[in-house]
Formats: structure tokens, C-alpha cells, sequence
């Protein structure tokens, strides 16, 4: 097999990024329009952490998910530029986490348990732009 030669293991994995980060996206959008009678459904302990979540951290948390969608359609695409974008995203996955556990109480509401969804989606940022550097190597990507 060429360099040149995409495995399915490519395309299957390209479309799994696209959808996971169109759910990340959603997430963000739900977050951001979210009103007061929809954060009300919520329970208490998301409400708290919510309410005491600087608006500032809507910032890289759009910047994660839509560099992620980004990114993942650029892999998709076969292109080069997917792998600074999936890079960004990981960057901004991180930033917007650690802002998370420092600005607002969820540690103490969520303990160990809370942190596992985080470290899960930072880990699948990491994945993401090693696959798209490693794409690149290969000559997969133009």
C-alpha cells in the first residue's frame, strides 16, 4: 500500500470525528442559548455550576467544539490545515476545562467522578490531532 492509499480505517475514523464533534457543537449551542426556565430542568448541582461559570469560558468552549467540527471536516477532506485546527482544539478543550475546575465550584459538587467526561473528550482531542498528524506523515492528506 502506498502512502498515498487510505485505509477504510481512515474514513471510518473521519466520520466518527465529524459526528462526535456536531454532538460537541450541539452541546455548546444548548449551553449558550440555554434560558433560565430550561436551566431550571437541570439539576441542582449542574445549576450551580452554570450559574457560577464565567461568561468568558463560552469563549475557548466555542472555540474546542467549532475547531474541533472544523477540523474533523477538514480531516474528512484529506486536508493538511486539519491538523493546527484539531491542535487549537485540543488547546482550547484544555483551557476550558482547567477554567472550569478553577473558576467554579465543580470539584467540589462532582468530585473524581465529574472529572471523567472532561478527561474523556480531552483525550479524544488528543486522539484526534495524533490521527491527523500521523495522516499527515503518511501523505494521506494534501
Amino acid at each position: 500500500m502506498s502512502t498515498r492509499t487510505r485505509p477504510p480505517l481512515f474514513w471510518l475514523v473521519a466520520i466518527l470525528a465529524v459526528l462526535w464533534n456536531l454532538a460537541g457543537v450541539y452541546s455548546f449551542y444548548y449551553h449558550l442559548a440555554a434560558t433560565p426556565a430550561t436551566v431550571a430542568t437541570w439539576p441542582e448541582q449542574q445549576q450551580t455550576i452554570f450559574a457560577a461559570t464565567p461568561r468568558w469560558l463560552f469563549v475557548p468552549f466555542a472555540i474546542a467544539t467549532i475547531g474541533g467540527l472544523v477540523g474533523s471536516l477538514g480531516l474528512l477532506w484529506r486536508s493538511r490545515w486539519a491538523v493546527p485546527v484539531l491542535a487549537l482544539s485540543l488547546l482550547a478543550i484544555v483551557v476550558q476545562f482547567a477554567g472550569n475546575y478553577l473558576a467554579t465550584p465543580l470539584w467540589e459538587l462532582t468530585g473524581v467522578r465529574g472529572a471523567l467526561f472532561p478527561m474523556s473528550i480531552a483525550l479524544v482531542g488528543l486522539f484526534l490531532w495524533g490521527y491527523a498528524r500521523h495522516c499527515a506523515k503518511r501523505g494521506w492528506l494534501r
